[in-house]
Formats: structure tokens, sequence, C-alpha cells
């Protein structure tokens, strides 16, 4: 099987990746070439900005393949784009949609994809992916087979998890537990969160590409793990041998001081979300799901621990952290 990933190397899609390989499909990725890969000799290499279509045109002239996978899609011009560069090149073309566009406040669980519409008022990310897939969905095009796919919260033995965390610098949370200073949950923490290891979540995507009975199709695929953020919190405590304390935020309060968290505290984080994932099964005998985080956040913290140029803090991020526990530890 020829597959094209447009990207490759992030979180999610590094694990399809080498799970490809060991599965001897014939892998071609296109990206600009700008992050080292331990993929180097081992899939082919299509060195390109997607966003220069002539090139992008010249690259794929007279080439086919049976799926095309779009890793980092994030706007509708972007698989506008998409489908104009790769209509005529391939059998399926893959979206990476989100299941964090599902109804928010959630209307029924677990989330199945029948009966839990798309509709997140409060993330534009989530608003944006939606549009992506309404698109797709009216080209109905027989010639450009669409395949959506919906990840949760899938993680890696790089993955800090949490509420509440610098994004670009996830550090800066595991620092402040190693000084013991206070750290903060919004809510109550007792709010059930569905995490996927990104190597449990390979193994299931691989069995979507050319498989016929996906075309036209959206799945997510989850894990059926879930915790409460107090159990996250106390894994992540334990591991690093952290004694700082617990402070509980309200949601709200949390995303006024953090606006630029807002989307995804408000409109993703702040629910129970659990997944039945009886779709994805039917189409992928070899879903696994199986990893605890409890196994990999020693992977996490010693991974940190052995990448100090990764050791990075937040300083803006964690400024604005201790004004917020400063106001709560007074009342």
């Amino acid at each position: 099987m020829k597959v094209l990933f447009i990207g490759g190397t992030g979180l999610i899609s590094t694990a399809v990746t080498r799970l490809a390989i060991q599965k001897g499909i014939d892998l071609t990725l296109m990206n600009r070439g700008q992050r080292s890969s331990e993929f180097n000799h081992q899939v082919k290499h299509m060195i390109c900005d997607i966003n220069d279509e002539k090139a992008v045109k010249e690259k794929l002239k007279d080439l086919y393949f049976d799926a095309i996978v779009e890793w980092i899609a994030f706007t509708l011009d972007h698989v506008k784009r998409d489908y104009r560069l790769f209509k005529g090149h391939t059998k399926q073309y893959v979206f990476i949609g989100t299941a964090s566009s599902y109804q928010k406040p959630i209307p029924k669980l677990p989330i199945t994809e029948r009966e839990v519409p798309l509709d997140n008022p409060f993330w534009e990310y989530s608003k944006v992916k939606e549009k992506c897939e309404n698109y797709l969905r009216s080209l109905n095009d027989p010639e450009f087979n669409v395949t959506i796919i919906r990840p949760s919260h899938t993680y890696n033995e790089q993955s800090v998890v949490s509420q509440l965390n610098s994004w670009p610098h996830p550090y800066t949370l595991l620092n402040r537990l190693k000084l013991n200073k206070p750290v903060i949950i919004p809510n109550d923490g007792k709010t059930l969160w569905t995490l996927t290891y990104n190597g449990d979540f390979a193994h299931a995507f691989l069995d979507v590409l050319g498989n016929l009975k996906t075309y036209g199709e959206a799945y997510h695929i989850t894990s059926e793990i879930s915790y409460s953020w107090n159990e996250l919190f106390q894994m992540i405590k334990d591991e690093v041998g952290s004694k700082s304390k617990v402070i509980y935020v309200p949601v709200e309060e949390v995303a006024k001081k953090f606006p630029d968290y807002s989307g995804s505290l408000l409109g993703d984080m702040r629910d129970t979300a659990l997944f039945d994932n009886s779709k994805i099964k039917s189409v992928a005998p070899h879903y696994v799901s199986k990893t605890e985080y409890k196994d990999v956040i020693k992977k996490v913290v010693k991974w940190y621990n052995d990448h100090k140029e990764y050791q990075t803090i937040d300083e803006d991020f964690d400024r604005r952290y201790d004004e917020l526990v400063l106001a709560y530890q007074e009342k």
C-alpha cells in the first residue's frame, strides 16, 4: 500500500509513522525537512512546503497513493487547497479532526459519533475543525473519498498531562512540582478525562488506511481508560516526589487569568469525556487500548531529567500562575 503523510513527525503522527514502517507500508512524508526525524532512511521524503501549490503539483506529478493523510490542516483554506492538490492523486483522503468538536456541554455519555453532534461554541480551534469536516463532507466526490479521524487527548513520553500547563514549555509544571510550589486544579478535579497513548492510537489508525468501509465516515479513536484530574496530578506528584499543595480554583476564574487557554479549559477539559469506540472497532481489528498513564509518567519525568535543553520555563505563564495561587490561597 502506497501512502503519503502531510507532516508525519508530530506527537500522534510519529507513532503512526513508526508502526507503518514496521508493517511494511510504502510511506512518503511530505514536509519542509526542518525537523530532525528518526525516519530519515526508512521512508521516502518529499521536501516541500504544502502551501507552495505550484511546487507540490510538480512533486505529485505522475504519483498516485492509496491514501493521503493530512496531519497539519487546521483551517478551511487548508482543506480546500488539499482538494485542489490531491484530487486525482489518491483514492482516500484522511483528515485529522478533533474530538473536542463534539457538542459542549456534552449531552450524552459515552460519546458516540452518531448520537453526539459537533457543536463546540467555546473553542475556535474546535469550531474551525468542524467547518473543515463540513466542507469535506459536502464534496461528495466518488473520486476523492474522505475519511475523518477525531483524536481526543493523545500523549507520548514527553507529555506532562494537566488542564493548565504551558504548551510551549511543558517543563514549567514539573519545575513547580520539584520546587514544591502550589499547583492549581480547575474546579474540584473530579471530572473524568480520557487519555490515549499514541502507540495505541496508531494500531487503530492504520486499519483505516485503504479500507473501503471507512470511505465517507468519521471515527473517533480514543482510549477506554479515563482518570480524574486529581488522579492524574497525584501520579505526576508521586513520580516527582513533590509535596506541592493543590489549590482548587473555579475554571471560569482560571480562564480569566489565562485567556489564551480558555478554549481548551472551557471547551474541552471542563467536562467529563468518555467515549464509545464501537464504530472504530468495527473496522479496526487491531485496535488496542491498554497503556496506562501511570506507567508512562515514569518515562516522562525521566525524559525531562535527561534532556536539560528542554527544561525551559515559561516565565510569563509562571508569573500569572503564582498570582492566581496567591489570590486563592488568601480565600
